[in-house]
């Protein structure tokens, strides 16, 4: 949660149908992680693939097995190189970038616990000190870093506990399945967005960091690539929604973070995970920078009213 400094806020290889019968409420699961159900299967050998299996092809996905095997080598050209859903390049470990945005995370918070000073420098605040007097610091003084060192800033243990087992938990699924570049671009686009709603309609003296501006971001497109693959709709929105009594109940508690940062990532991620093949990273890329535009905007809006 973003919130005010001080304040509360099988084996591999065997297919699922060598089994026996699924239960009829249930989907398959995928053939190389037996715990994940999936409703997408490879289009060459009919197998059950997750997220992270799935190689994009021509025509629908395919599993890697059939990729590794269609090339006639252990290594697929890199014409044919085995792509995600959302066409980035598979990777050895589809966890790196979130490993590494937890990473600086704990880096800060170990920073400003060691030293507090560092908190008033790395926070978002729009303009300090309030009016009457002349601001010297902020957001309408020109500090729009604020805006992105916001994000990796904590203050309380649980604040960045909880916020960093949100992003564990919906980072790593969705770097598999959009890849890494595409990936870190909804990350820092949601928690930009974040940042510039609550620079445009909170107090300007009201100082807000953490990183869930991108994480309820990383919630907005983590429900849209469910529903692209068809899964259960029910877990993700039943979490959502208790975030969201939450962050319109605890006091403290930047709203204005949550809902940009939901709003950016649910339109980044469905230009992600729905932009045609033929102009994928036009409608991907594009999309990200019009959201950046909006971010600009609402940005100067504030800026100029606060002068």
């Amino acid at each position: 949660m973003d919130q005010a400094p001080g304040s509360p806020q099988g084996p591999a290889g065997q297919d699922p149908a060598d089994q026996g019968p699924p239960d009829a409420h249930r989907l398959p699961t995928c053939y190389r992680h037996p715990g994940r159900e999936t409703g997408i299967r490879c289009a060459r050998c009919d197998r059950a693939i997750c997220p992270e299996c799935m190689v994009d092809a021509s025509v629908g996905f395919q599993c890697p097995d059939c990729v590794r095997g269609g090339s006639g080598t252990g290594h697929p050209p890199a014409a044919s190189r085995p792509r995600t859903l959302a066409g980035g390049t598979m990777t050895a470990d589809p966890r790196l970038l979130t490993k590494i945005l937890i990473g600086i995370n704990i880096a800060v918070f170990i920073a400003v616990s060691a030293d507090s000073s560092l908190l008033g420098d790395l926070v978002l605040i729009g303009a300090w000190p309030p009016a009457p007097f002349t601001p010297t610091s902020g957001v309408v003084d020109g500090e729009w870093y604020r805006l992105v060192t916001s994000m990796f800033t904590h203050q309380e243990i649980w604040h960045i506990g909880f916020n960093m087992l949100s992003l564990w938990w919906l980072g790593g699924p969705l770097e598999a399945a959009l890849g890494r570049l595409r990936y870190l671009s909804l990350y820092f686009v949601s928690g930009l967005a974040g940042g510039a709603l609550t620079y445009l309609l909170a107090s300007p003296s009201q100082a807000s960091l953490g990183a869930s501006g991108a994480i309820f971001g990383l919630f907005g497109a983590t429900a849209v690539l469910m529903r692209r693959l068809n899964y259960d709709m029910r877990p993700i929105i039943v979490l959502l929604v208790i975030n969201l009594i939450f962050t319109f109940s605890w006091s403290g508690i930047a709203w204005q973070a949550h809902i940009g940062g939901l709003v950016a990532g649910v339109v980044v991620g469905y230009a992600m995970v729905h932009a045609p093949r033929e102009r994928r990273d036009l409608v991907q890329y594009g999309t990200c920078a019009l959201v950046l535009v909006v971010v600009v905007v609402l940005t100067l809006i504030r800026t100029v009213q606060l002068i």
